[in-house]
């Protein structure tokens, strides 16, 4: 018996075999590795990083690790050397059974970005299993009468070992009756046979011990062996013999419990129960097989009774004999080989190598999220895998080599789409009927600052009203962002602008967190009527976005001014003046006539008059609308020579706001009519005057006509939106003049009452220069028209001159004051 290897000489063995043969190669781009089975844990494999190009940093920021196809990490990378070590016991016999070739194949992945590189370590075998039988000790009954030269087949041995180190030879112990012959079967085993030399003589010897040694051909040899009694036996001398020494048959994996198999024919040339055969398997028959066939040992019919796979056993040898019923038994033996046929009964298996990485935004076509590979246990094309996205997404599968893909980005991807991406990989085999398997991998999108942020219209219509609190909000702005984070992070300011060449930031401020907009002072409509602000929304993205939006504030008219007497003027004639006025006068004689305006707009400048107090009230009247005073009735001799009027002047607001003026009237006798001395006076200069009443009713009927066409365009585009939309919104905002200042043109015409007054806004809309009011007394005598400027409040003496010129020269006084209600 060879000596057995101690523990010392395995570990001289690894060393040697680690030093001596060690080799590595690169074969269609792959690094491959070659090393002994068996090596201790840490032994060194190769240096991946080194035969790939990389340098130790790469080993440790790229985060280079192995994974195994096969499942068990056997090897493991050193991250201080990038040398690749052993980190598991490695039998080849286990992994790859009685292969010729045994090859793991590995996956070098680095991270950041990802990347894999296929490596193969070959695992070459070592004679560390010896040869060995089924069992210890054979025993062979043989009848004396056998004639010479018969052979009678033996156990064969097994040796897990491969090559030079698997079973080669078998010897015989020396002896005067048998020899060891060998006979090679289809399967391509050598079956050992004892052959017959010298014919048996049961008298002399009735027992012959025999022992037969099993040798492989490894460095050093190792030997197996297994002791053969063979009893001499007389009579019956004559064998079942099968037909055929090998049977062979095929089963597809799928084959019920029950399965015909084969039906085993054995003829025997004795009589009686000599020639009667039954079936049997073999003694030294494995669990294996035993667990999975049956025999009918009357009819020597092979039956299923497990259940057949293919991917743990593709074939099975089957030992049977054959034994008469005489005395002693004769015994006839053969060999049944089942094939399992392979059928597609594994769905493929996707294995993620890598976990998928988040994709920014902005990551271009071909970049790499994550990598994948599959495998499937049956053979042929049941083992052929074809991977696929079952899903429509930016992502596609790159193949690598065999039955690896890098998951790569086909397009560009956008968050505010889709933040996260399902992809569903479907492997699907080429058997019949195809089987599949899904997987899911999911992929987040990073963001990135692609988007500005965007108000909820262009531009805003703010009103407020005059006299305001500062410090008061005017409007709240509002944007959004579609991006995350520090890029939908919002801050607000006004861009710098100029209000009547001030800059619009001492007029308004914004708080920069949430939009707010708030006044710094208070405004006057007077002095300012609209101004607009422009307001930058921008995000906090690297680089950062943004937009602008117009924001136009609209001052409302409060009534907070008084109306102003333009006509009598106490400044122009005096601290007091008297009217002389004929005592012959009639009733309805116009005595005279005052003119106020108020700074004010729209209804709180309606201006009304009345008589607030007279020295005699049955005397004279005041015209509501107009002003003019007149007398009731005609004056008598019992009238005062001296009459005192106080006249007070009020507006339309809320609240109503008022002034008063006194005028002073003296009756004479022999007096002539002054306005008709007036009239003569004025008769010289009245071409002048007509004059320039034409052009004012030129001016005001090119207003008028202005206006109409206005109206006009507005109700045919009214009419032309409410087709499609259903409504009508005559907001000055919505109408496209409007957006341009240059052609803006405002007209605010009120016929109300007896006043009749029209406003016309022309040029830019901040511009107050082209700002003018008309003001008409439909009911006066002399049909006043007067243009007054409405940021002037308190300077009228140009139109005191104008209203001087067309009223007659006379010595009348007044006197005026305001008074707030």
């Amino acid at each position: 018996m060879t000596k057995r290897i101690g523990y010392r000489d395995w570990r001289w063995l690894a060393l040697w075999w680690h030093h001596f043969f060690l080799l590595w190669n690169i074969t269609y781009g792959q690094t491959r590795y070659s090393i002994p089975e068996e090596l201790k844990q840490g032994s060194v494999v190769g240096n991946p990083a080194k035969d790939l190009g990389l340098g130790l940093s790469d080993i440790i920021h790229r985060k280079l690790r192995v994974a195994s196809e096969a499942g068990e990490q056997y090897f493991t990378v050193d991250a201080g050397k990038g040398e690749l070590v052993v980190n598991d016991r490695i039998d080849r016999e286990a992994l790859c059974g009685q292969g010729v070739s045994c090859v793991l194949p590995l996956q070098v992945v680095m991270e950041n970005p990802l990347q894999s590189y296929r490596i193969e370590v070959e695992i070459r075998d070592i004679n560390d299993n010896s040869p060995g039988f089924l069992t210890d000790e054979l025993n062979l009954k043989i009848p004396e009468s056998v004639a010479l030269g018969r052979r009678f087949p033996l156990e064969s041995a097994e040796d897990h070992d491969v090559g030079n180190n698997a079973l080669k030879t078998y010897s015989l112990s020396k002896n005067d009756y048998f020899s060891l012959k060998f006979k090679e079967i289809k399967s391509g085993k050598t079956v050992p046979e004892l052959v017959l030399e010298k014919p048996l003589d049961r008298e002399t010897n009735a027992f012959h011990h025999l022992v037969l040694t099993a040798l492989d051909g490894g460095t050093p040899v190792r030997s197996g062996v297994c002791k053969i009694i063979i009893t001499v036996i007389d009579n019956n001398d004559n064998f079942p013999v099968f037909s055929e020494n090998l049977y062979k048959v095929s089963l597809k994996e799928n084959s019920t419990k029950g399965t015909f198999v084969i039906k085993l024919t054995a003829t025997d040339a004795d009589d009686g129960l000599n020639g009667d055969v039954r079936y049997l398997f073999g003694s030294r028959t494995s669990d294996s097989v035993l667990s999975v066939f049956d025999i009918n040992d009357a009819t020597g019919d092979i039956v299923l009774k497990g259940i057949l796979d293919y991917e743990i056993s593709k074939s099975y040898l089957i030992d049977i004999t054959a034994k008469d019923k005489g005395s002693p038994e004769m015994e006839g033996h053969c060999r049944v080989q089942v094939d399992v046929e392979d059928i597609n009964d594994n769905a493929p298996e996707i294995v993620l190598t890598s976990n998928p990485s988040p994709v920014r935004e902005d990551a271009p076509s071909g970049t790499v999220v994550a990598l994948i590979s599959a495998r499937d246990l049956d053979s042929a094309d049941n083992g052929k895998i074809t991977l696929k996205l079952t899903n429509s997404s930016p992502f596609s599968l790159k193949p690598s080599f065999s039955n690896n893909y890098a998951l790569v980005t086909s397009s560009t991807v956008d968050r505010e789409k889709c933040s996260i991406y399902n992809i569903e990989v479907t492997a699907t085999d080429s058997g019949s009927p195809p089987l599949s398997s899904k997987t899911t991998i999911p992929v987040s999108i990073i963001d990135v600052n692609d988007n500005p942020p965007v108000f909820t219209q262009p531009a805003y219509n703010v009103y407020l009203k005059e006299n305001n609190v500062p410090g008061s909000i005017l409007h709240s702005m509002s944007a959004s962002d579609l991006d995350l984070g520090d890029n939908a992070k919002i801050s607000y300011s006004i861009l710098d602008s100029k209000v009547q060449d001030v800059s619009v930031s001492s007029y308004v401020y914004i708080n920069s967190d949430n939009g707010s907009i708030y006044s710094m002072h208070s405004f006057d409509y007077e002095k300012l009527k609209v101004f607009q602000i422009q307001v930058q929304a921008k995000d906090q993205g690297s680089p950062s976005l943004s937009s602008n939006a117009t924001v136009h504030v609209f001052i409302l008219d409060q009534n907070d001014n008084a109306p102003a007497v333009i006509y009598p003027s106490s400044a122009a004639l005096g601290s007091l003046s008297h009217q002389r006025m004929p005592r012959s006068a009639k009733a309805g004689h116009l005595v005279t006539k005052v003119t106020a305006v108020d700074a004010d707009s729209g209804h709180n400048a309606w201006i009304s008059y009345r008589l607030a107090e007279a020295t005699d009230a049955s005397l004279f009247t005041v015209n509501l609308y107009t002003g003019e005073v007149r007398t009731k009735r005609a004056v008598s001799e019992q009238d005062d020579s001296s009459q005192r009027l106080l006249i007070e002047i009020k507006d339309d607001g809320e609240p109503v706001q008022s002034s008063t003026v006194t005028v002073s009237i003296l009756l004479e006798d022999g007096l002539h009519e002054p306005i008709l001395d007036l009239r003569h006076k004025l008769s010289e200069p009245s071409r002048k005057t007509g004059r320039i009443t034409l052009y004012l009713i030129l001016s005001l009927a090119s207003v008028s006509v202005l206006s109409l066409v206005t109206f006009l365009i507005l109700a045919v585009k009214c009419i032309r939106s409410s087709r499609s939309s259903g409504s009508c919104c005559m907001r000055r905002s919505d109408c496209d003049d409007y957006k341009n200042p240059n052609r803006n043109l405002q007209i605010q015409l009120n016929t109300d009452g007896p006043i009749k007054y029209v406003e016309v806004l022309g040029g830019d809309m901040l511009s107050q220069s082209q700002s003018f009011r008309s003001c008409m007394s439909p009911m006066s005598e002399y049909s006043d028209f007067t243009l007054i400027k409405p940021s002037s409040t308190t300077d009228f003496k140009e139109v005191i001159s104008v209203l001087d010129a067309s009223l007659p020269d006379s010595t009348w006084t007044f006197e005026s004051q305001q008074v707030s209600m």
